[in-house]
């Protein structure tokens, strides 16, 4: 099995979709990453503050497998981490296949519980014009497949950087799919 690990980390104080990759990131329980401009107990993407800025942020931290990058390289594509918005990038686990609430113990302290899948938008096209529709397809019944990763909320603070390991925590009793959040 591979190891589970942390690829890059990244973070950015405006609402630009490009993130910096740096050498660590601070989540903060119940926050998201310090210094992060989508850091806040209420919803902090521009979009869900103009619907209803009450809403609790169930996208203080978002999570990309490397592995996805890795085969939008094969098609052409090129993506360097940070490019697509995500906070963490990790090696090894497949987070699209990880039920709702399970719990990702990151390095020694910090941990994100996983709220549910990230909505790709246009924004993505400034990237590569065919990236966008590399990560969100249509299945033959017409249900929408979403590959860019998964949203989550910091439930325990902690330093987080390159090559710290990733323990997964299946959440107890039944297990619910993710939906986009």
């Amino acid at each position: 099995m591979a190891d589970k690990r942390v690829e890059s980390v990244s973070l950015r104080l405006d609402h630009l979709l490009r993130k910096i990759v740096c050498d660590s990131i601070y989540l903060i329980k119940g926050i998201g990453v310090e210094g992060d401009a989508h850091a806040g107990e209420k919803v902090q993407h521009l979009a869900r503050i103009r619907k209803d800025p009450t809403q609790p942020n169930l996208r203080q931290v978002h999570l990309l497998h490397v592995e996805l990058i890795e085969s939008l390289e094969i098609q052409g594509i090129h993506v360097r981490p940070g490019q697509m918005g995500e906070n963490i990038l990790t090696r090894g686990i497949d987070l699209l296949a990880l039920p709702e609430g399970t719990v990702l113990r990151l390095g020694p302290k910090a941990a994100v519980r996983i709220t549910g899948l990230r909505n790709p938008c246009r924004q993505l096209d400034a990237i590569d014009e065919r990236l966008l529709s590399a990560v969100l397809q249509r299945r033959k019944n017409g249900e929408l497949v979403r590959k860019s990763g998964v949203m989550s909320v910091v439930t325990s603070s902690g330093q987080v950087r390159k090559g710290d390991t990733i323990v997964v925590e299946l959440p107890i009793g039944q297990h619910h799919p993710l939906r986009p959040v």
